[in-house]
């Protein structure tokens, strides 16, 4: 291993954080009635409660991501929202879904690598 492999959680972070942010930041845009109507048309129950989640999930969680502040939480809430995406919108489409699963593979990988350096959580953890 060498030094830069601790580093390697921080990188990946920034990657996949930064990319459900935008996604998460597009939603917000897009307002509530309409990622609202989105799950609704693919057959979602509540899915003005499910819009608020993914929403929080895809810009909270992915800011949190990007910082490193509990990262292993809102990583496995960000896997969660690309196994329902290659489930539930790309693969009943016949869509291709490469972005969806190197992302889940991304978010996998925060949960076991964890926050890593130059993360709010490591600075939390110091005494």
């Amino acid at each position: 291993m060498t030094w830069f492999s601790s580093y390697a959680p921080v990188l990946l972070r920034l990657a996949v954080g930064g990319v459900f942010l935008r996604h998460g930041i597009q939603k917000l845009q897009t307002g509530l009635p309409g990622v609202t109507e989105f799950l609704h048309g693919l057959g979602f129950p509540f899915a003005k409660i499910w819009a608020v989640v993914l929403i929080g999930v895809e810009t909270v969680g992915a800011a949190c991501v990007v910082a490193g502040l509990l990262t292993r939480a809102w990583a496995i809430c960000l896997a969660v929202v690309m196994v329902v995406a290659i489930l539930r919108v790309k693969l009943p489409a016949g869509r291709d879904f490469e972005l969806e699963a190197l992302l889940l593979a991304g978010a996998l990988s925060l949960v076991a690598l964890g926050d890593g350096p130059l993360s709010l959580g490591s600075m939390r953890k110091r005494p």
